[in-house]
């Protein structure tokens, strides 16, 4: 199948009905047919859908996070302190320790085929289980990284690698703990790991970098990798996430983390600043004036205690963001948007924060800004049903009660804001179809290999 017939597709401009999508063989967009008519051939129609959307792009992800998520939900015992973010961090790396390549493999895979089914087509994996359990490279420095491209491959997802350099354990270039031994890069090991993964680069996979934070890189060192990046490719970070954080880069360098990467004038459209819930106004205005994208990753945020993004200020800015799973909490773009709104709304105490005098439905404006910010943040052209574009296709299921005689102007507010059902029905990327009636068309296979990579990993 190369096109597909929507009553009703939402493009660049907005809503539209009777509209047909042609694709090539790449599963590039090559023609938007408007005001079309549905065609028959010989006894039956061509193939056609009620609502038709652009995909999603996942702009944060830990694939192997997927396999902890759950896990960690325990309160500490009476005099134990205060569990925290920085509690989850030393869970997480001992977790991190145990996996193979081949587990990777599988739990990316699960993972990936979760997010295909609620709508997201494209994902930025934040990598940096680059290592062994002993701390070497493997024969193949970049087999860790194959294999979660290969993860994508497998679903169909649509995904731009991010090795992350991963140097220092905190500010003032502090030595590694022995518990992020495979984390461990310099930006030569970076490089060689970009150059390991060039022959993986496609339609379908892009390759950027992820310095870790300014905890874990200098900007020396950022500097030195941004230098040697191809141009256009992709850079994310993480950045004040934690107030802990704040305190201690300002105790370092005198300077708060947003504040000190904006004076080293890096940071312009390539970039993406992942979390940034801790900043101050002018760190706000900051990051929307240089063009880089927020990363806000709200499931994730709440269930670490990371804290609140300043989305009212930012939108005013003109500041643009996406959305991402993070640690996988949540596979849903649905649940990201409705607590992104929602954290503001308990926030602030009003309601309807999410919205420009030029689009009030709140629905409509988180969508359509977090289509165009993940899109920026993979460096590839997604997130608009246009010529030239992916054809990343999500058709939501008409036959669910929730839009049932809907009109076009209330599906977004509806699937973000009313019930929990996933109303995804079929997905298409790149042209090709991965989803079909809610299920992944590899399911079985996939879910089989996560079921014993668990096995392997709980018994430990």
């Amino acid at each position: 199948m190369s096109s597909l017939y929507a009553r009703h597709a939402l493009l660049p401009q907005g809503w539209a009905s009777n509209v047909r999508l042609h694709w090539n063989e790449h599963g590039d967009l090559i023609q938007i047919e408007h005001d079309a008519s549905l065609q028959a051939h010989g006894h039956e129609y061509e193939q056609q859908a009620q609502w038709v959307l652009p995909g999603m792009s996942n702009l944060h992800s830990h694939a192997f996070q997927r396999a902890m998520a759950g896990m960690t939900e325990m309160a500490g015992l009476a005099g134990e302190g205060k569990d925290s973010f920085w509690t989850w961090r030393d869970l997480m790396y001992r977790y991190a320790l145990h996996i193979t390549p081949e587990q990777i493999l599988a739990i990316a895979a699960q993972l990936y085929a979760e997010c295909l089914r609620h709508g997201y087509t494209a994902v930025c994996e934040f990598h940096y289980l680059h290592r062994n359990q002993e701390g070497s490279f493997y024969a193949r420095p970049a087999e860790m990284a194959e294999r979660v491209i290969a993860a994508a491959e497998q679903t169909g997802m649509g995904i731009s690698m991010l090795p992350v350099l991963y140097s220092y354990a905190d500010f003032g270039e502090q030595a590694l703990r022995h518990d992020q031994r495979r984390f461990s890069t310099n930006v030569e090991e970076i490089l060689q790991l970009i150059a390991a993964l060039e022959g993986k680069r496609n339609a379908q996979v892009e390759v950027g970098v992820a310095p870790h934070s300014l905890r874990a890189a200098s900007i020396s060192q950022i500097r030195e990798l941004v230098a040697a990046l191809p141009v256009e490719r992709p850079i994310h970070i993480h950045i004040a996430e934690q107030q802990k954080e704040v305190d201690a880069c300002i105790a370092y360098s005198g300077k708060r983390p947003v504040e000190l990467l904006l004076d080293s004038d890096l940071l312009n459209q390539r970039w993406c600043l992942v979390h940034a819930t801790h900043l101050n106004k002018a760190e706000v205005q900051g990051i929307a004036a240089s063009g880089a994208v927020a990363g806000i990753c709200t499931t994730t945020e709440g269930n670490l205690g990371d804290g609140f993004f300043d989305l009212p200020d930012y939108i005013a800015a003109g500041g643009r963001f996406g959305i991402g799973s993070d640690s996988h909490v949540s596979q849903s773009p649905v649940e990201e948007l409705r607590w992104l709104e929602y954290g503001q709304r308990l926030r602030l105490q009003g309601r309807n924060i999410a919205g420009t005098p030029a689009q009030r439905k709140v629905g409509d404006f988180l969508y359509q800004a977090a289509l165009q910010g993940g899109a920026q943040a993979s460096g590839r052209k997604l997130g608009q049903l246009k010529v030239g574009y992916r054809a990343d296709i999500v058709v939501l299921d008409d036959a669910h009660p929730n839009l049932a005689g809907i009109d076009s102007t209330d599906v977004l507010n509806t699937w973000i804001f009313a019930g929990n059902d996933n109303l995804v029905r079929d997905v298409y990327v790149g042209g090709q179809q991965v989803v079909q009636d809610g299920k992944h068309l590899r399911q079985a296979e996939i879910r089989a290999a996560y079921a014993e990579c668990m096995r392997s990993l709980r018994a430990l």
